[in-house]
C-alpha cells in the first residue's frame, strides 16, 4: 500500500483516506530498511506525535513553561534583579504618590516603573504574582480533579440511589452562585478563627480559596467521569473482573481508571486557567488575599483609579493575566484534541 501526503492525512491505493495516525504509520514502513521492523505506538506516544505537530501546542506549552519557570525561581529572580516583592520606593514618589521620571518610574533598576501611593516596583510583583496565581490553581484544580474523579467513578459504576444522590447534589451546588458564595463565605471563615486585631497568615487565606474553589470545581469532572463510566462498566473487560471476583475498588481503580485518564487530563488543563481567573477576580474584590499579597487581580484594582494619567499600570498585570490565561487554554484544547483527534473533525 502506498500513501501521499496532503497535510497531515494520506489516500491508500484504492482511494480509501487514511487517518493522520495511519498516514504516519505508512510514511514510516516506507522509510525502513530491509531487516527493520515497524512497531506500533501506544495512544500516549501518537499523542505526543500530534502535539509535536501543532504550532499552537508548541507556542503555548512554551509559553507555559516560561510563567512556570518565572514562579519557581522567583525568589531567585528577586535576588538577581534587587528588589523584594514587598519592598517601597516610596522615596522615588512625589508628594501625590505618583512615581518620578517617565513612564510611571522606568528606570534601569525598575524595568516596569512603580505603583503610585504603594511604591511597589511593578516587574517584580508579576513575578510573584505568577507565583501566586499558579499555586493557587494547581492545589485547587489537582485536589477537585481527584475528588470529581473518585465521586464520578464511584457513581457511574455503582448506579442505583448513591448515583442519585451524588446528581442531586452535584445540582444543588451548581444552583448555588460562586460569586456571591465565596464573597459570603471567605471573610465569615477569616473571622472565625482571626480577630480584627490578628493579622491572617497567607497560606490560611490560600487553604480557603482553594477550599472554596474545590467545593465548586469538582463538579463537572465528577459528571464527565461519571458519563464515561457508565459506557464502560458494561464492556467485557470489566465483566472479566468480576467474573474473576476482583472487589469493586480493583475495578474502579484498576480497570475502570486507566482508561479516563485522556477526560481527566483535559478537564484538568482546562480547570487552572478557570482558577486564575477566578482567583484574580476575587482579588480584584478584595477578597481572600491580602492588599500585600503579590497579585494580578490586586494590581489591576489598584491601577483603576490611574486609568486616565497611565493606562500602564493596568496594562502591564493585564496582559500578564491575559497572556497566562490564554496559553493555559490553547494547551488545554491542543491536549483534548491530540487526545481526541475525532473532535476537530
Amino acid at each position: 500500500m502506498t500513501a501521499t501526503s496532503s497535510g497531515s492525512a494520506g489516500v491508500d491505493a484504492i482511494g480509501g483516506v487514511l487517518t493522520d495516525d495511519a498516514a504516519t504509520l505508512a510514511a514510516e514502513a516506507r522509510s525502513l530498511g530491509d531487516g527493520q521492523t515497524l512497531h506500533g505506538r501506544s495512544p500516549g506516544q501518537l499523542a505526543l506525535i500530534r502535539l509535536r505537530r501543532d504550532r499552537t501546542a508548541r507556542i503555548s506549552a512554551i509559553t507555559v513553561a516560561v510563567f512556570l519557570i518565572l514562579a519557581l525561581a522567583a525568589p531567585l529572580i528577586a535576588k538577581l534583579y534587587g528588589s523584594g516583592p514587598n519592598d517601597r520606593y516610596q522615596e522615588l514618589t512625589d508628594a501625590s504618590g505618583m512615581p518620578l521620571g517617565y513612564l510611571g518610574g522606568v528606570t534601569g533598576s525598575h524595568w516596569l516603573g512603580l505603583e503610585p501611593q504603594s511604591g511597589y516596583d511593578i516587574f517584580i510583583r508579576l513575578v510573584y504574582g505568577v507565583r501566586t496565581s499558579l499555586l493557587i490553581a494547581f492545589f485547587a484544580a489537582l485536589i477537585s480533579t481527584s475528588l470529581g474523579v473518585v465521586v464520578g467513578i464511584t457513581a457511574g459504576y455503582l448506579g442505583g440511589w448513591r448515583d442519585k444522590t451524588i446528581g442531586w447534589v452535584i445540582d444543588f451546588l451548581l444552583a448555588l452562585p460562586f460569586l456571591l458564595f465565596a464573597i459570603a463565605v471567605i471573610p465569615l471563615v477569616e473571622d472565625t478563627f482571626f480577630t480584627q486585631r490578628q493579622a491572617i497568615s497567607t497560606p490560611f487565606e490560600i487553604g480557603i480559596i482553594v477550599a472554596i474553589f474545590t467545593v465548586f470545581g469538582w463538579l463537572g469532572t465528577a459528571r464527565l467521569v461519571r458519563g464515561q463510566v457508565v459506557s464502560l462498566r458494561e464492556r467485557e473487560f470489566v465483566d472479566a473482573a468480576r467474573a474473576s471476583g476482583a472487589s469493586t475498588s480493583h475495578i474502579l481503580f484498576k480497570q475502570l481508571l486507566p482508561n479516563l485518564w485522556a477526560p481527566i487530563l483535559v478537564s484538568f488543563s482546562l480547570a487552572v486557567p478557570s482558577y486564575i481567573t477566578s482567583e484574580a477576580a476575587l482579588a480584584f474584590l478584595g477578597i481572600g488575599l491580602g492588599p500585600d499579597v503579590p497579585d494580578f487581580g490586586r494590581m489591576i484594582f489598584r491601577s483603576t483609579d490611574y486609568l486616565q494619567v497611565d493606562p500602564a499600570y493596568a496594562l502591564f498585570p493585564g496582559f500578564g493575566l491575559l497572556l497566562l490565561v490564554l496559553a493555559f487554554n490553547l494547551l488545554g484544547d491542543s491536549v483534548r484534541d491530540a487526545l481526541d483527534p475525532k473532535s476537530t473533525r
